[in-house]
């Protein structure tokens, strides 16, 4: 479970802001999209969507694994939601999902990919340690009682588990000064971007204060071009996909994490 433990000590554990799967889904595809080692423009939000439109994904005992996989290289990646309430998935009869572990699949890793939800299958198949994951009532408490779990499925040392332990209080320790207390999914913007090829774009999207900021940038088409992650304004545009049509238009399709 290496990815897994990656995304507790890089971060990528989130509490869901709604009880509902497929905002949860959408929520966790978009942070992996953000994740500087991910390249732009691979769709995830919608490859998760159409892979649990397949067959559900609930594992046991109130886990979720939602994966998307994708013709690329690269590394084995997660994101982990918590729900304290619970979101109903249609496989789990009256059970509720309160975590929800959604895995970014290279072709290349597929091995390490079924390697890693065998582990986690086993961990569930012991019962207490899961069930003891699920006791937390902080995230704080989650991520804690998280990365002791995995640890431990991993076979960490005790002295090389206390280490991660002091790193992951020292991250959450700068990060609580430096960040918000939570992710608020009302940041993040869909966005279509017209560059039309004379140095004027046009923003679609539902923000109408966002759209006025971001066409009052001079140098916004010139960047689009150039790179995937934008900050301008106060804000971050991540280039998803973009397209070129006639007479050297350009149309990208944008995630915008609104700065506040």
């Amino acid at each position: 479970m290496k990815a897994l433990l990656q995304a507790i000590e890089e971060g990528r554990l989130i509490e869901l802001p709604e009880n509902d799967k497929i905002k949860a889904l959408t929520l966790l595809a978009t942070v992996i999209e953000a994740v500087p080692t991910i390249p732009p423009g691979l769709q995830l939000v919608e490859a998760v969507l159409a892979r649990e439109a397949q067959a559900n994904t609930y594992l046991a005992q109130g886990w979720a694994v939602p994966h998307a996989r994708v013709p690329q290289e690269g590394e084995l990646c997660c994101c982990v939601g918590w729900s304290p309430a619970g979101i109903p998935y249609e496989a789990a009869e009256a059970a509720l999902v309160h975590l929800v572990v959604l895995y970014y699949v290279p072709d290349v890793q597929r091995g390490a990919y079924l390697r890693e939800i065998s582990a986690l299958a086993r961990l569930l198949e012991a019962g207490a340690p899961a069930r003891g994951v699920l006791e937390a009532q902080t995230l704080d408490d989650l991520r804690l009682r998280l990365l002791d779990v995995v640890t431990t499925a991993l076979g960490t040392s005790q002295a090389e588990m206390r280490a991660r332990l002091v790193r992951l209080e020292a991250r959450a320790s700068a990060a609580s000064a430096a960040a918000p207390p939570s992710f608020d999914p009302a940041q993040v913007v869909p966005a279509w971007i017209v560059d039309a090829s004379d140095g004027r774009v046009v923003v679609l999207a539902r923000d109408e204060e966002l759209v006025r900021a971001l066409e009052a940038q001079p140098s916004l088409s010139a960047r689009l071009a150039q790179q995937a992650v934008i900050p301008v304004a106060g804000h971050v545009i991540h280039v998803r996909q973009s397209a070129t049509y006639g007479l050297g238009r350009s149309l990208f399709d944008c995630l915008i994490v609104k700065g506040k």
